[in-house]
């Protein structure tokens, strides 16, 4: 039995929903990105451990997934409607980065990685005092994790990677354009 969390006041409810539905939404787009990288690693016998700690990072967004698919079950919030778009995106650059190389797809990491963890805190900030502990506790967890990640990203190479500057701007601007969208639709 699941227990009931208080209700927010009317102006928090429609601000704590879109949290979720952005960080949902940002949660599945990063499953899908491991899944388009392991699809091209996976493929090549000498690319194990690279797979095996992708794996490792992608079974952490499960976790991430898991958990705000209960929030917005139980907080009566909506995923995003462009999750489809994510679905596809979320691969394409994954497995786009992942044929530039092992370096380029951990660059990938680390631009997505450091857009989830600013905007993670951000989340933590807000609700400073807004009797969502919980709920902001999640957040400052999922942000440790994600820096994890942006952290293994750059020990394995990620600044190495050719255009380095350029695909880490390009990958977070589109992340802060689907946080964005996502909050919204």
């Amino acid at each position: 039995m699941t227990s009931k969390l208080p209700a927010l006041p009317l102006q928090a409810k429609p601000r704590t929903e879109a949290m979720l539905r952005v960080d949902h939404a940002g949660e599945y787009g990063a499953v899908q990105i491991y899944r388009g990288q392991r699809a091209v690693f996976e493929r090549l016998p000498h690319k194990r451990r690279v797979t095996e700690l992708l794996t490792e990072m992608e079974d952490g967004e499960k976790k991430h997934l898991e958990a705000f698919d209960r929030l917005l079950t139980e907080r009566g919030a909506r995923p995003t409607l462009f999750a489809p778009l994510w679905n596809a995106a979320g691969f394409a650059l994954g497995a786009g980065t992942a044929l530039m190389g092992e370096k380029a797809a951990m660059a990938c990491t680390t631009a997505v990685e450091s857009v989830i963890e600013g905007h993670y805190q951000d989340q933590v900030d807000e609700l400073e005092g807004a009797g969502e502990d919980e709920l902001r506790a999640t957040f400052a967890e999922f942000r440790e994790d994600e820096l994890g990640h942006h952290d293994t990203a750059i020990a394995e190479g990620a600044e190495e990677a050719f255009g380095y500057g350029l695909l880490r701007r390009v990958i977070e601007a589109g992340c802060r354009a689907a946080i964005r969208v996502s909050e919204k639709v």
